[in-house]
């Protein structure tokens, strides 16, 4: 029998009502006791992070969480990680490079409602969480929710309430869970190195949502004050006519010391800034990254694990595109 570790952080599924809304409240091992088949499938052990809500958790947590799971990882044979929806995306992303090549699964998993009400998906989502790190095939970090296993680095969630919350973009799901059965659709591959554990993240980085009107203010903010500018822009991507002098005169004065990442507002098929006008020039005048088929969760992520790993923009820049936990395939023809 397979020896797991439940690591809880709070969130809705474990969430009690208050005067205040709801907020982190039930135990580990009282989330336990309602998947009472657990006990035939594994040993659990639990350890009790965080209790947070998970609009509070940040970068330092995802450190902990990394750092919490080095220092186990000899003792278990994989690991549940009870987390609240809202940034479960995030952390799934930041773990697939902070855990890199995990040959032994690192499930993350929440539910839109708490464990105890009479109607919840928390029981589901646990329990599936369960049967799936206990798999000989499973690997890496990977997020079970709504009977869909889906890599961390491709999650997001798409619903605010409903059970199918999460959806895996621009790859496909790895598997599924149907009656505590995996269907695979995804032969697992073997993997080559060894697993690797990094330590730092740099949090110096600005995302910007281009808007139709945006003040050149703004822009100049971002570039006067962080080293990396995610802009999100329209459609497969562009610099708008409004904004396109001040981007040429900030990204000449900046552009030995700043990486600027144009990723797509539009949640599926990526960008492609070659096909317009709008974006071709720009990008073959300056030395632009390109989100492509990546989540917005995984470049933000990304980027702050390769600016701790890297001081050298050049360096970021060449090691952006290199594949990790499957976040990338479209950026491999450029």
């Amino acid at each position: 029998m397979k020896k797991i570790l439940m690591i809880t952080t709070g969130g809705t599924i474990a969430s009690k009502k208050s005067q205040h809304g709801l907020t982190p409240g039930i135990t580990a091992e009282e989330l336990l006791t309602y998947i009472p088949r657990v006990q035939e499938i594994c040993q659990v052990d639990t350890l009790a992070l965080f209790n947070l809500d998970s609009t509070n958790m940040t970068p330092k947590h995802w450190l902990e969480l990394a750092r919490t799971i080095e220092e186990k990882y000899t003792t278990y044979d994989g690991f549940v990680i009870c987390h609240g929806t809202d940034t479960l995306a995030y952390t799934a992303a930041a773990l697939s490079y902070l855990i890199q090549d995990s040959v032994k699964p690192i499930v993350l998993t929440g539910s839109q409602k708490p464990i105890d009400m009479d109607s919840t998906d928390a029981k589901v989502n646990l329990l599936d969480s369960f049967i799936y790190a206990c798999d000989d095939l499973s690997q890496e970090v990977v997020i079970v929710f709504d009977g869909k296993v889906i890599v961390g680095s491709r999650a997001k969630k798409v619903r605010a309430k409903s059970y199918n919350a999460f959806t895996s973009i621009n790859f496909p799901y790895i598997a599924v869970i149907l009656d505590q059965q995996i269907i695979r659709y995804i032969p697992t591959q073997p993997l080559v190195q060894p697993t690797k554990f990094y330590h730092q993240l740099q949090e110096d980085l600005i995302t910007l949502k281009l808007t139709p009107g945006l003040d050149a203010k703004v822009l100049a903010f971002a570039f006067e004050n962080y080293r990396c500018i995610i802009l999100e822009s329209f459609g497969v991507g562009g610099i708008p006519e409004s904004l396109v002098a001040s981007f040429y005169q900030l990204m000449n004065k900046y552009q030995k010391d700043r990486l600027v990442i144009v990723s797509s507002q539009v949640t599926n098929e990526g960008s492609d800034m070659t096909v317009y006008e709008v974006g071709k020039k720009v990008k073959q005048d300056f030395q632009l990254l390109e989100a492509y088929d990546m989540t917005f969760e995984a470049v933000v992520t990304k980027l702050m694990w390769l600016m701790a790993e890297y001081e050298n923009i050049d360096d970021i820049r060449k090691y952006f595109y290199q594949t990790i936990n499957h976040d990338s395939i479209l950026n491999k023809k450029y």
